[in-house]
């Protein structure tokens, strides 16, 4: 059978699967209705890999898939024997994070001297606008606390690792995507739990320097560990380049371990105890890893880019399976309500970045990259958040819901700014003609 009839194939059972399971829950039917919606998003998945319009959304559809799975056998993706799947959601994390910082150097910064004008809006508008924006919707719809807290803990969060696919498939500013990224996510342990405390506060208990020290084990010391894996696998940096940034990265981890003092009242005992699990961790595993890989692997620079991402794509659909099988009761009482605010939410940080970007006179290409940098929010990270506050059946809930819905936006739109290239470009395209 050709490829092409298996993808017509796929779509129409998903067709013929989704009317089913609209006709069993008319009937009140779930327990057949299940399989039959499972059946649909994945044949829906594999039939849109055959068309160009919809292809990229067939990873979202996939995470679809998942959480329906979730929602309708949350048994299977709670625990396995006596281990809890909820354990998996940091190291899931951590690695997804490691894989970022592998990708990157030390240049992905030289955006602030170059562009420091769309970097200061892309990275003011993304702290200011979503987080006042998800207060209004926790307040305005009198959501319960710990579900409010959630949607504000989404709003505080640094901006998400999909956004610089989307700049890049909209033609926008693919430099200052990464700049504006790298930077919202490096001052994050100090924003996040500041604006957390100040709009959060009031609905549950925020512990700054708790939340702090989390931020930096989730997704600063990771990204550390793959700079340095970066810097030793390409091998391309001077030895004072070298030197420089490792004395960098050992300030980081230090200063870590010192904010893991002030959160949990350790003693130096503790204190070196942890700064050598750190260096261990981050600091010396990647820098032997990467030598020796380099050795081992010749010639391939690309592979560990392809598995990394492959690992991150399946690690963010795990992480939101999981939060909706130990949310799925909270999620029936609010669910439809919980949606169309994320929803509301996600296009107000589109729109109001675009609008911000406008008014400040910026290109068309920088105006659609601070749109998605100021509406895709890190939902790995808000996840883990909640996990580490003991509440990731109701903070939790928020970030998992807006995850797969800020990549069907973001892919829609996407999608048709791509058809619609920036005048900068046209006017680029005609000059070189």
């Amino acid at each position: 059978m050709k490829q092409s009839n298996i993808y017509s194939l796929a779509l129409g059972i998903a067709g013929i699967s989704l009317l089913a399971a609209l006709f069993f829950l008319s009937q009140g039917n779930q327990a057949n209705a299940g399989p039959l919606l499972i059946l649909f998003f994945t044949t829906l998945a594999i039939g849109v890999r055959g068309t160009k319009t919809f292809k990229a959304f067939s990873y979202t559809i996939w995470i679809f898939t998942a959480v329906t799975a979730s929602m309708f056998y949350p048994q299977y993706f709670t625990s396995i024997g006596d281990f809890q799947l909820k354990l998996m959601i940091v190291p899931l994390l951590q690695i997804i994070m490691f894989g970022m910082g592998s990708q990157m150097s030390f240049e992905d910064f030289t955006g602030v001297i170059k562009m420091p004008k769309g970097v200061f809006i892309g990275v003011g508008a993304h702290y200011v606008i979503m987080p006042l924006v998800a207060f209004g919707i926790a307040h305005i719809f009198s959501f319960p606390p710990e579900i409010a807290a959630g949607i504000i803990l989404i709003g505080t969060v640094p901006s998400g690792l999909a956004s610089n696919v989307m700049s890049y498939l909209a033609h926008a500013n693919l430099a200052l995507a990464v700049t504006i990224g790298a930077i919202s996510t490096l001052i994050s342990p100090f924003v996040t739990p500041l604006l957390m405390q100040w709009l959060g506060g009031q609905y549950i208990q925020v512990d700054f320097w708790h939340m702090m020290l989390d931020i930096l084990n989730m997704i600063i010391l990771p990204i550390v560990a793959g700079f340095i894996f970066n810097l030793f696998s390409k091998n391309e940096a001077s030895q004072k380049s070298k030197f420089i940034q490792l004395i960098g990265y050992f300030i980081v981890i230090l200063l870590t371990n010192l904010v893991y003092i002030k959160s949990s009242g350790s003693d130096i005992n503790g204190f070196l105890s942890a700064i050598g699990k750190s260096l261990f961790w981050f600091y010396i595993l990647p820098m032997i890893t990467a030598i020796v890989l380099r050795k081992l692997v010749k010639g391939d620079d690309q592979w560990m880019g392809r598995v990394l991402s492959m690992i991150s794509m399946v690690g963010i659909a795990v992480i939101i399976t999981i939060i909706t099988a130990a949310g799925r009761d909270s999620l029936l009482k609010v669910g439809l309500l919980l949606i169309i605010t994320s929803l509301l939410h996600n296009l107000a940080g589109y729109i109001l970045g675009y609008g911000v970007s406008w008014v400040a006179g910026m290109p068309e290409k920088d105006r659609r990259t601070v749109a998605f940098e100021v509406g895709m929010q890190n939902g790995g990270l808000a996840s883990g958040l909640a996990l580490q506050m003991g509440k990731i059946a109701t903070v939790g809930l928020a970030p998992a819901i807006f995850g797969p819905l800020m990549n069907v936006t973001g892919s829609a739109l996407a999608s048709w700014w791509r058809s619609r290239p920036p005048a900068e470009d046209t006017l680029s395209d005609i000059n070189k003609n």
